[in-house]
């Protein structure tokens, strides 16, 4: 593999005028696989832009979704957003970060001044899905001299990358990068749908559907916020088992019984429940699962014209709710140094979702994984 230099670089005056090569994994039609490429990474950095060396990444089934074409995204283009790295440069506006630092990404960039950002909803932010993908006079990526794109403005499965300011924070280098790089996406939306998003207090009962990455951390989100039980719905047993590693009282196997009646029995129906696969039956589940005047939530993300159709009549006798939510209602500038610190302290488990560590190259074969139900987190990592 080709080496640049980590903490010398300095960044082009000229937009266009220099890019380094660089080797990323790139998706050019879905349903698709990647195929690994040598792309050009513009040297010249925007105002707000920091260029990053990507030391891991972790498989999203965000991700996945979009090389299965069930989510839209403009080709081609570099996918992953879970990412952990180095500053290697800053534009001449960043101040607060400088080369060698560590820092994780996250796709909940923001503006800091639009009315969602004033509110303190920085998730919501009004200019989130535009950061990313700035004005600038010359694309971030070549490939072949056409224009490459980064899925959420990110990129990471990608050598190196330049993001947006707002789109990563400084972490402790403590915390090892194969496990830091899950802040910024599986463990932040887990842990914030149950901490943020629900606001899950001492002394409730959850459920949880889906035990992969983003699930688990819902599980331990809720152990965190002191829920006294915690039910875990999965259709795997593998899975089942890591989720009272994560902090799970009881399980279900969703494959040999009704999930919902399940629940009922060992609960009476719970405060919070949590669908973390996004589809018809499992929000139906969801709601079913909660006791009268509560709540359930859809954390996992329904792929491109699914339709959710709900029982009329039961959910307005029984005062109940369905709300979605993005990201675990994060601000992550605040948030993932706070997880990296519990993950110190042994009150937050990462080591246990990694799956599998596994070199670019091999990128297309460990999101194949994930399709299979074989992993609970791949994470690629780059020497």
């Amino acid at each position: 593999m080709t080496t640049f230099p980590t903490t010398d670089f300095v960044p082009a005056t000229t937009p266009g005028a220099t890019r380094t090569r660089i080797r990323g994994a790139v998706l050019s039609a879905a349903p698709g696989h990647l195929e690994v490429h040598e792309l050009e990474l513009d040297d010249w950095l925007a105002p707000e832009e920091v260029r990053v060396r990507v030391e891991a990444c972790g498989l999203c089934h965000s991700d996945l979704h979009m090389i299965d074409g069930e989510l839209p995204v403009v080709m081609p283009t570099v996918p992953g957003h879970e990412i952990a790295g180095t500053v290697e440069a800053v534009g001449p506006a960043v101040t607060d970060l400088a080369p060698g630092d560590r820092v994780v990404a996250c796709l909940s960039m923001f503006c800091g001044t639009c009315a969602e950002c004033r509110a303190g909803r920085t998730f919501l932010c009004d200019r989130r899905n535009d950061l990313g993908r700035a004005e600038r006079p010359v694309p971030r990526l070549l490939r072949d001299g056409e224009p490459v794109g980064q899925v959420a403005g990110l990129g990471g499965l990608a050598e190196r990358t330049v993001l947006h300011r707002n789109s990563v924070v400084r972490v402790t280098p403590d915390v090892p990068v194969d496990r830091a790089a899950l802040l910024g996406c599986a463990v932040l939306t887990g842990v914030g749908s149950a901490l943020h998003g629900a606001g899950v207090r001492p002394g409730d009962s959850v459920a949880v559907i889906g035990c992969g990455g983003v699930g688990l951390n819902v599980v331990q989100g809720a152990r965190l916020a002191g829920a006294t039980r915690i039910v875990a719905i999965d259709l795997g047993a593998d899975k089942l088992e890591l989720a009272r590693r994560f902090g799970a009282t009881d399980t279900v196997d969703a494959g040999s019984t009704d999930p919902v009646a399940a629940v009922v029995e060992l609960t009476g129906g719970v405060d919070h429940a949590f669908d973390v696969v996004g589809r018809q039956a499992t929000v139906t589940q969801a709601v079913g699962m909660v006791r009268v005047g509560r709540t359930a939530y859809v954390v996992g993300i329904p792929p491109v014209g699914e339709q959710l159709v709900l029982p009329g009549l039961p959910l307005v006798t029984s005062a109940k709710g369905v709300r979605g939510l993005l990201m675990g209602a994060n601000h992550f500038p605040r948030d993932i140094p706070v997880l990296a610190d519990l993950y110190l302290q042994g009150r937050l488990e990462l080591d246990a979702l990694v799956s599998a560590r596994i070199p670019l190259d091999e990128a297309d074969e460990g999101f194949a994984q994930m399709r299979r139900g074989q992993a609970t987190r791949v994470v690629v990592t780059f020497d």
